[in-house]
């Protein structure tokens, strides 16, 4: 993705000069008052002074985002509210007529906007850029006022401006033309969690005025560390920056240049960026052969198969001493083996390790085994490696191995049907082998997600989407309260009777007012002893990226700061299929989601 520095000036006289400054000073984007230029008029009227043919079509559309006028169409003044309706609408209707998709910004004055609400859902083109101060900017008048009491100002720091913008987002019934600029405040710094919050909206851009800037000791202007550090966030989080200055300002080009700087430092530039929020339902590989693509993706882990090589080598060193290395021989089954990085790493792990090893590749797709025999024939013809093309829950082996390795966990640890996979391998192990990976957990969060919430919605004409869970590279999201672990799996799982079903109930505390849209869904897997792999938020594996975590939907719900959530998780099992259902059961009990696996389930 590709960011935007934007300039906002007040007082400029000419649209093309100022898009020429901006230019020259480093910026790509300018704000302007969709009535720049324009003289004292009638509301009715609807000529600007400005033609349309100053800027070509493409340049309104690319390098200029509208200011509408700062008027208050929820005023409780009857004739004011009809007044600035008259003028919204004005601007509103020659922005659209300017721009083919543009984008319209307006500033939030409070908490009352029903009225700007139906603006908003009446339009049908561009997006709509609701401007909202990330404190309450009454506190600004208080450091001119020697009046104020400490009532005064405690009262003051109580108002949250952001439910001002959830007000607004339920009133447009979660309208995703809808979009946060969030502007910065030199009087009051937000808390960590009110940023942290605010990431889980749909965040267009930032406003930093340059008053937030100081200058350092080379004469420079920068943002105190503090500011950098908040900054940093929103622009992980994709958000553009605004700079807002002074018409006559003489830094504006050392801003801008600053700004990108922060988002070279900040912005995440990794290959799988193009992935985030999108939904993607879960792999099925016992199901479906999975294609080459997903093959190569998952290979080029640098972390994951390193691991699993460690674990190998422990392995081999706990179950053969070194006076036996030269003449015990350790069995070794891939189940799984895709195009052999998992064999790979187990050959390394003999080399390194000096232990004699056979092993056994298990695969059922047709088209990966034509790739690993290639492999075996190039790379390994002086290896004891051997392929099955099989169902590991079919396959009856020459001899029972001392190990199985395996890589059948899915984002949530057991949605690749890890379980029921391993339970009918259990028969190719000898008594005293070992399973890798040993133990899995799933972890699960409620998680504010605007942006994934109007995904979800964006679904619903062609499937039940909400009553599906999907794989996603989260991104725009606040973590409402930290992943507690759900359901755990331990293998080889030599129980009389197996029952991989499982229930339970899990309970969290909201930090602040937010909306739950959904919960967050993670694994953790015990590789061998103290080798694992995780990634749950709080112990993620570094740089890992094999699996992007899970997302399960609800239906928004406004939540309290101190509010208790609870979420009933189910993991259920018949004959065909195994599916999971969820339902939230506090603050408010919401519908069952996924009953009987109408929508996302697994099939045996």
């Amino acid at each position: 993705m590709h960011y935007y520095v934007c300039l906002h000036q007040e007082g400029i006289n000419s649209i093309p000069k100022l898009i020429q400054k901006a230019h020259a000073n480093n910026y790509n984007v300018v704000v302007i008052p969709v009535n720049a230029n324009m003289l004292p008029m009638d509301p009715q009227e609807t000529d600007p002074t400005y033609p349309a043919t100053v800027l070509s079509a493409v340049e309104w559309s690319s390098k200029v985002i509208f200011q509408v006028s700062d008027v208050d169409v929820d005023s409780p003044n009857a004739k004011l509210r009809e007044y600035s309706k008259a003028m919204l609408m004005r601007d509103v209707t020659w922005a659209e007529h300017l721009q083919i998709n543009g984008s319209i910004m307006v500033r939030l004055r409070g908490p009352e906007n029903n009225n700007l609400a139906e603006i908003i859902k009446s339009r049908t083109k561009g997006n709509w850029f609701i401007n909202v101060p990330i404190t309450n900017p009454e506190l600004a008048s208080f450091e001119h006022r020697k009046d104020a009491t400490e009532s005064e100002i405690e009262e003051a720091q109580q108002v949250d401006p952001w439910s001002w913008w959830n007000e607004l987002r339920f009133a447009t019934k979660h309208n995703a033309r809808a979009k946060v600029v969030v502007e910065l405040s030199d009087s009051d710094r937000p808390s960590r969690e009110c940023v942290r919050r605010w990431l889980g909206e749909p965040i267009e851009a930032i406003i930093i005025p340059s008053s937030l800037f100081v200058l350092n000791r080379s004469n420079y202007y920068v943002l105190q560390k503090e500011w950098q550090t908040i900054v940093g966030h929103f622009i992980s989080v994709r958000a553009n920056i605004i700079i807002s200055a002074k018409t006559n300002d003489k830094a504006i080009s050392q801003y801008a240049e600053y700004a990108k700087k922060l988002i070279s430092d900040h912005g995440d530039t990794h290959t799988l960026n193009s992935y985030e929020n999108m939904l993607e339902i879960p792999l099925q590989p016992l199901f479906d052969n999975l294609d080459g693509d997903t093959y190569e993706i998952f290979e080029t882990d640098p972390v994951k198969y390193k691991l699993y090589q460690e674990a190998v080598q422990q392995v081999l060193l706990d179950r053969v001493s070194e006076a036996e290395a030269k003449r015990k021989l350790t069995v070794v089954m891939v189940l799984g083996g895709g195009r052999g990085p998992l064999a790979r790493a187990v050959l390394n792990a003999a080399e390194i390790t000096k232990r004699k090893v056979r092993v056994y590749i298990i695969e059922k797709n047709p088209n990966a085994i034509r790739t690993l025999s290639n492999v075996v024939k190039t790379l390994w013809s002086k290896k004891d490696v051997h392929i099955f093309s099989k169902d590991m829950r079919d396959f009856s082996p020459p001899e029972l191995a001392d190990v199985l390795v395996s890589e059948l966990l899915g984002s949530f640890g057991d949605n690749e049907l890890s379980p029921e996979c391993l339970d009918g391998a259990l028969k190719l192990l000898k008594p005293d082998g070992v399973s890798i990976p040993c133990k899995s957990t799933s972890y699960i969060n409620p998680i504010m997600s605007a942006v994934l919430h109007n995904n979800v919605s964006q679904l619903t004409l062609t499937v039940q989407a909400f009553h599906y869970g999907y794989v996603v590279l989260l991104k725009n999201i606040y973590h409402i309260d930290e992943p507690q672990a759900l359901f755990e799996f331990t293998h080889p799982n030599r129980a009389a009777v197996i029952d991989n079903t499982r229930h339970k109930k899990v309970s969290f505390t909201a930090q602040m007012d937010c909306v739950l849209h959904g919960i967050g869904g993670y694994f953790d897997t015990v590789l061998y002893k103290d080798i694992i792999l995780s990634i749950n938020p709080l112990t993620h594996t570094q740089g890992m990226f094999s699996w992007f975590p899970m997302f399960f939907p609800t239906h928004p719900l406004t939540i309290k700061a101190g509010d208790t959530i609870s979420i009933k998780f189910w993991r259920r099992v018949d004959a065909e299929k195994v599916w999971y259902e969820w339902q939230v059961c506090e603050p408010k009990e919401s519908e069952l989601h996924n009953p009987d696996g109408v929508g996302y389930n697994m099939r045996l």
